[in-house]
């Protein structure tokens, strides 16, 4: 049995909201396929026909500025140039083709599984969440206890509400 290259719970940590894609950031991907991140976005940029922007797109600096300000110590060394990038899953999976290494391919196959792990965990949510719709409906719906613990449960399985534009905050992981 094989070890991962990466573990799963390293990329997953590494995965965020960001206007309402699930995505993964240059500095974050360049680290994992150790490369640096400015050869990372060179070539992108020399194969850019293969990242619409569907697949990527470059943080603004509000954006930038909330990432930044979520966590304590910035994983991204000091004073930076240029903002990171955001990659979707798509633009991940175009990466593999344009770094063309062995490296690049194996972590790819890796962020990969991670995607679809995480695809499976919110769809077993939804599935939990209706077979507890379904128990609620199933017991007395006019006993208080049964009443206070259904909303309690409900209210963990919420899915966070998304809150207005003005004020998104980004770099939620999921």
């Amino acid at each position: 049995m094989s070890t991962a290259l990466v573990p799963s719970e390293i990329i997953e940590n590494k995965i965020f909201i960001i206007r309402g894609h699930k995505v993964m950031l240059s500095v974050h991907l360049a680290k994992l396929y150790e490369v640096q991140a400015r050869a990372l976005i060179q070539a992108v940029k020399r194969n850019n026909e293969r990242f619409p922007k569907d697949f990527m797109f470059q943080l603004n600096h509000q954006e930038y500025e909330n990432l930044k300000s979520q966590f304590v110590t910035s994983s991204w060394g000091g004073a930076r140039r240029a903002k990171p990038y955001a990659f979707t899953q798509e633009g991940i999976a175009m990466l593999s083709s344009v770094l063309n290494s062995k490296r690049a391919i194996q972590v790819n196959i890796a962020i990969m599984r991670a995607f679809v792990k995480l695809r499976e965990l919110m769809i077993s949510h939804k599935d939990l969440a209706r077979k507890i719709e379904d128990l609620e409906h199933k017991f007395n719906r006019h006993d208080e206890n049964f009443i206070i613990v259904f909303k309690a449960i409900k209210k963990l399985l919420e899915a966070p509400r998304e809150p207005k534009k003005k004020k998104l905050p980004i770099g939620f992981r999921h």
